[in-house]
């Protein structure tokens, strides 16, 4: 099976959801969860806090540099994930439809490298 990246991503310039909604959807992604551990899909998952609070590290010369804010500067930014296993891509792209619906917004899908060398 393979191991899939379920990225749900943010607009900062979006105006936050009404409280209910935010209770709504969060109850949403429990459900959903659950649903993922249940069938075994399951790896991890988690929501992030807003990128305004990020710390980027970055090794130049071999001199460690620690800078605030997000890497990057961009329209959207990664609000939370899951991590799946799926036997394909079809399988992964059900899940995240049925993600997309719980956290009511879009849901980028990814599968990770393989650790097996190519032939």
């Amino acid at each position: 099976m393979t191991q899939y990246l379920l990225s749900v991503h943010h607009s900062p310039d979006a105006p936050p959801p009404p409280p209910e909604q935010m209770q709504k959807a969060f109850r949403q992604v429990d459900e959903f969860n659950e649903e993922l551990k249940s069938a075994g899909a399951w790896v991890f998952a988690g929501g992030l806090h807003p990128p305004s609070i990020a710390t980027v590290v970055r090794v130049d010369d071999g001199e460690t540099i620690v800078t605030d804010g997000p890497f990057a500067e961009t329209k959207e930014h990664l609000g939370g994930f899951w991590v799946i296993t799926a036997p394909d891509l079809d399988a992964a792209l059900a899940w995240a439809a049925k993600g997309s619906a719980a956290c009511m917004g879009p849901v980028e899908v990814r599968p990770f490298q393989d650790d097996a060398p190519e032939s």
